[in-house]
């Protein structure tokens, strides 16, 4: 049957597998053609079984060997904080160094089937890493709704394999709050301040306050109704929302796009509660342009860069898309290489082919702040 060895020397996936498929130890026995004493001590880990039957285990379990045993070197367990509360165990994540901290970020979304650097135990603050711990100690997280910003990582990592830029989609405020919250390197935001009109200024010297840090801008975008190929309603303005049978598709509270919208509406004297849509929410510019290709939505905000392959689009305002970077990760070699990438020609053309984005500041510094006294 195998060896006796230490429990602790290798690690077997024997026991999840066998009840995640609903078997019994006999069940499994009989299958593997084993007795069910054998299954009993190589899921306690008293034997390791010998290669004929680790492959009989792995048939009849539908799996593979390496899913079933695994070396210790593999399974490297480390303490972290787990964004998001309590996950379930197996959740799958990406993780960084923040500080002196390990960070674990939930793959969800549009990243659900990235790579996963580890997946949380049942101890709510530690993961069982795939990576070698290094590997987060090169990590940055860049939280931001720009759908560019994947494009932007790969740049980073092209640049250099020793740093590695982690886009984490997210509305202006759900990335102002995760860099108060040190669970990220970089905020990318797009807030207009409605007293002075202008962008991310009075939101970065608040987020760099205590820390200090800089903003650098990223690009300049083209926003606008997002409609369907046509435009066939007509839609123009923002006073169209409030006629029959328009249907809106909104972003949610904290993201710029709604931002702009309830300032026009404001601006436009119409309540939120005469919009049919209004509390129809979704989390990306990407999920606005499919909601109104689909058919779900006439409307909704977002960029021309997104509308353009399948939608229409009405332009309403430009903005910027700025980065806020505190002073302390400003040495974290990730974000070195960000901002060298930043002023690389190849990166800004690669940008400027994209519609409706203005290249013309990306990487300039526009402002510092200084950490409070």
């Amino acid at each position: 049957m195998g060896r006796r060895i230490e429990a602790a020397a290798i690690h077997n996936n024997v026991r999840a597998a066998r009840a995640a498929r609903g078997l019994s130890q006999q069940h499994l026995a009989r299958r593997a053609g084993l007795t069910r004493q054998a299954v009993v001590a190589i899921e306690a880990g008293h034997y390791t079984p010998n290669t004929a039957v680790a492959l009989r285990l792995a048939q009849a379990l539908a799996c593979r060997v390496e899913d079933l045993f695994l070396l210790p070197e593999q399974l490297i367990e480390r303490p972290a904080v787990v964004v998001g509360g309590r996950c379930s165990p197996g959740t799958r994540v990406v993780v960084g160094t923040v500080g002196d901290r390990l960070v674990a970020h939930p793959l969800e979304g549009g990243g659900l089937f990235a790579p996963a650097d580890g997946v949380t135990l049942p101890s709510p603050s530690d993961v069982r890493l795939f990576v070698p711990p290094e590997v987060a100690d090169r990590t940055a997280f860049l939280v931001g709704c720009d759908p560019s910003l994947g494009l932007l990582a790969s740049w980073v990592s092209r640049r250099s394999s020793d740093a590695r830029l982690v886009w984490l989609p997210g509305s202006s405020q759900v990335a102002l709050d995760s860099l108060r919250r040190s669970t990220v390197h970089v905020a990318g935001i797009h807030l207009r301040d409605a007293r002075t009109g202008e962008f991310n200024v009075a939101q970065a010297r608040r987020a760099l306050a205590r820390t200090g840090g800089i903003v650098v801008s990223y690009a300049g975008w083209e926003q606008g109704f997002i409609v369907k190929r046509g435009n066939p309603k007509k839609l123009g303005s923002v006073a169209d929302l409030a006629r029959p049978g328009v249907r809106l598709v909104n972003r949610e509270p904290g993201s710029g796009s709604r931002a702009l919208l309830d300032q026009l509406l404001a601006g436009a004297c119409i309540p939120t509660e005469a919009i049919l849509g209004y509390e129809h929410v979704v989390g990306s510019h990407h999920a606005v342009a499919r909601a109104v290709a689909d058919g779900v939505a006439d409307l909704g905000v977002g960029l021309r860069a997104v509308a353009r392959a399948e939608c229409g689009f009405v332009p309403l305002a430009d903005a910027r898309f700025d980065f806020i970077i505190p002073n302390h990760h400003l040495d974290h070699p990730a974000i070195k290489v960000l901002l060298d990438v930043m002023q690389s020609a190849s990166l800004r053309a690669d940008l400027a082919a994209l519609p409706g984005y203005d290249v013309s500041e990306t990487g300039a510094a526009r402002m510092r702040v200084a950490a409070a006294s």
